[in-house]
């Protein structure tokens, strides 16, 4: 993965409706300014349960937004990174009609995950109890398969998405398809999407369990030999990223968007710091994705909060949800459900921008902070353009996400960049990109609390940015070779 600034976007939601007007935006508007993009589910249908994520056909495009063709066409100018849904597939799919058709005698049996074959000896409640839930109620589905048989289907995220054995031979000749499918039209970066739920075991949380690090690090293997390198992307307690980070290529720096919001709330560096510390430096750095901002990243281990401790004491995280309401004026409480101040909660649904309130000199210095840590930042299409938001969309969808995923024609785009808090964005995104240092060592420096200051160093080259969180000002100074500067 180059180290510059990557995109994160989907395909049709960023002027245009297929892969060719954005390849001609990222030629144009937006030349130079992205080293790769991570195209989020462009696979058939984009439209699903899951806006992309509950794939009926993961090796192929949606006819909608172009073909291989067009990934291939555009990996010509920047780095690719694809999904790769490694947990479930759509109840659409070919392999399940088959299976609900045909039943045993499919070659299917076995790759769809039920009660009985994670519970061969029976469920008691406590056994349920366990199991790990990202969403309320239990993780089955009742169904009645085409040929009469009825079955408890293991659905961890909606009753569309049906959970595959990952173990089986039948699943692992799938994913392996998507990894050539993809290592042969140009992706040469991949996110294991819903990979911390991918091996259920009875008795335990089926979530994270020590055959998923290991199923990580075998899956990891056989992209690596395509070529391919792997992000994994799992919202948990932050010691599990640490230990995730040690057997893949890239991981997410999710506990760094709440760390940030609670230093410029608090005005102080101390859980930030903290973290800068202690965290994993081949991290892809975020603020904001197409999910909300993450809570639990931060918050102590939910199975044992004495012994693990989060990094913010529980009622300095429930301020910080808080204060995201009263920024976005109650929107985002609106798009986030009723376990709103809770300390178990997920994450909140808003956009970055209007966590803070939409205040330009604020949002940049969170960004600055961000492109300023070790690792290789991404940034979301939405927060790209300091995007507000879309309270028509939730309206229609009902989909508390949806609030952050806005549509954008090219003309919003276009006036979008013309915005001083956009264009400042950019300009930090060009520096990131193009200075030395950020190429040699990184330091973080002493400095009193209510103060941030790292540097990188390279040769003679170095570039600093220093933060002032009780003033919310920033001083970015440096040398590129061409002599001191403030930048």
């Amino acid at each position: 993965m180059k180290n510059q600034v990557q995109l994160i976007t989907y395909v049709d939601r960023l002027g245009g409706d297929g892969l060719k007007e954005l390849g001609e935006l990222l030629r144009g508007p937006l030349a130079g300014v992205f080293g790769g993009v991570h195209l989020l589910p462009f696979f058939h249908p984009i439209d699903g349960a899951d806006a992309g994520f509950d794939p009926i056909d993961h090796t192929q495009v949606d006819p909608r937004l172009g073909d291989w063709a067009d990934i291939e066409a555009l990996s010509q100018h920047v780095d690719v990174m694809g999904d790769v849904i490694v947990n479930h597939m759509s109840s659409q799919s070919p392999q399940f009609l088959d299976y609900s058709k045909h039943g045993d005698a499919s070659p299917y049996a076995g790759l769809f995950l039920t009660m009985g074959s994670v519970f061969p000896n029976g469920a008691t409640e406590q056994d349920l109890l366990k199991v790990y839930r990202p969403r309320p109620g239990m993780p089955f589905t009742f169904t009645t398969l085409a040929n009469g048989e009825k079955k408890f289907l293991w659905t961890t995220f909606t009753p569309q998405q049906l959970d595959i054995d990952v173990a089986h031979l039948q699943g692992r000749a799938y994913l392996d398809g998507i990894l050539n499918t993809f290592a042969a039209n140009g992706v040469n970066m991949v996110r294991l999407d819903a990979v911390g739920y991918a091996i259920k075991k009875p008795g335990t949380s089926c979530f994270m369990l020590p055959e998923t690090f290991d199923f990580i690090a075998e899956f990891a293997g056989r992209a690596k030999a395509l070529g391919i390198e792997v992000l994994v992307e799992v919202h948990s307690y932050y010691q599990r990223q640490i230990e995730i980070a040690q057997k893949v290529d890239w991981v997410y720096d999710f506990a760094l968007p709440p760390l940030v919001l609670h230093a410029l709330f608090n005005k102080t560096s101390r859980p930030l710091k903290q973290w800068i510390g202690m965290r994993p430096n081949n991290a892809l750095t975020v603020l904001d994705t197409h999910d909300g901002i993450g809570i639990i990243d931060i918050g102590a281990e939910a199975s044992d909060r004495i012994a693990h401790p989060g990094l913010v004491p529980p009622a300095e995280l429930d301020a910080l949800v808080e204060t995201i309401h009263a920024n976005s004026r109650g929107q985002s409480r609106n798009a986030t459900g009723a376990a709103a101040s809770n300390l178990d909660l997920y994450q909140v649904n808003c956009t970055f921008y209007d966590a803070l309130g939409r205040d330009d000199r604020a949002y940049l210095i969170a960004r600055a902070i961000q492109f300023f840590l070790p690792g290789v930042p991404q940034v979301y299409y939405v927060g790209l353009l300091a995007g507000e938001n879309d309270m028509a969309l939730l309206e229609r969808s009902r989909v508390g996400r949806d609030i952050n995923r806005h549509h954008y024609s090219r003309a919003e785009i276009d006036a979008a960049l013309q915005r001083p808090v956009v264009q400042g964005l950019l300009d930090l995104i060009r520096r990131r990109n193009s200075h030395p240092a950020f190429g040699g060592k990184f330091e973080l420096q002493s400095s009193a609390d209510h103060q941030l200051s790292m540097r990188w160093s390279q040769g003679r080259t170095w570039i600093a940015l220093t933060v002032d969180l009780t003033q919310r000002t920033m001083l970015i100074e440096g040398d590129d070779g061409s002599g001191p500067k403030r930048y």
